[in-house]
């Protein structure tokens, strides 16, 4: 792929700083305070208000007005049933300025706190990234499978998988040597992708890698541009479930483009 140098540099700088703001949101990644797993006997959790237990349908909470909560704007009392859908964004209640988002993973159910006081969030500086070069923005060529095939991956939480929907193959070469990744569904009509490589652990998150790639054109024909390789937010805070690749999505070679661990 041919790109003029200062083209190729005005996106990365504009895709950086919009990646860097995103980070910053209020109750993004960063503001993550708390993970914690329900048990189906009822709990009272450190740092949340009400009464948790595990429900038929998914999380039962029971609150009264004094704690606080609020579900869509409405004040929580008494009991109240959230149903989250697995590997899907939560469902939030407000508490303040913190949010209590519920989620589902592998079937169980957890809270996430999200605070904006974060020190995750007010410390954050920006992402290490390795030099903008072109070698790593890569014609490829995508092989959609006949049928979407689930796949089922593991997680930087021992025990814990999720489940994506793998679209086809990503193929392309790298000075002459051919790779290829598989390619989940992103659920816009792009793919993203979940890769390791040589620096995993080293100069960059031993978790995994995310790539975001543009919905291929009707000939296969896309561009993977390690150069936009960002960090899972396991990356950032011990309260991520973030998924690992599967295993066809580790690569031998050192992909020095993108994020870096974070400091």
């Amino acid at each position: 792929m041919v790109v003029d140098p200062q083209t190729l540099t005005e996106e990365w700088d504009a895709w950086r700083a919009a990646r860097e703001q995103e980070l910053r949101e209020p109750h993004g990644w960063l503001s993550l305070t708390a993970l914690h797993w329900l048990p189906a006997e009822e709990v009272v959790l450190p740092g949340v208000p009400g009464r948790w237990s595990v429900h038929d349908d998914g999380a039962l909470l029971l609150a009264a007005l004094a704690d606080g909560l609020s579900h869509a704007g409405e004040p929580v009392e008494g009991e109240l049933v959230l149903s989250p859908v697995e590997g899907g964004a939560g469902i939030t209640l407000e508490h303040g300025d913190r949010l209590v988002e519920i989620i589902q993973r592998g079937g169980a159910y957890a809270l996430r706190v999200r605070d904006p006081q974060a020190p995750t969030r007010t410390g954050f500086t920006g992402v290490p990234m390795f030099a903008l070069d072109a070698r790593w923005a890569l014609d490829a060529v995508f092989e959609a499978y006949e049928t979407p095939r689930p796949v089922t991956v593991g997680a930087v939480i021992p025990g814990l998988t999720h489940d994506q929907i793998a679209r086809g193959v990503l193929r392309f070469e790298l000075d002459g040597a051919p790779l290829a990744l598989t390619a989940m569904d992103a659920g816009d009509g792009s793919l993203s992708v979940l890769f390791r490589d040589a620096t995993s652990g080293v100069s960059t998150h031993g978790g995994a890698r995310s790539l975001s790639v543009a919905e291929p054109g009707v000939d296969g024909a896309v561009v993977v541009d390690f150069n936009r390789a960002v960090n899972m937010p396991c990356a950032f805070t011990e309260y991520g479930t973030c998924p690992l690749p599967p295993p066809e999505n580790v690569l031998a070679i050192a992909v020095e483009a993108g994020e870096r661990t974070p400091r």
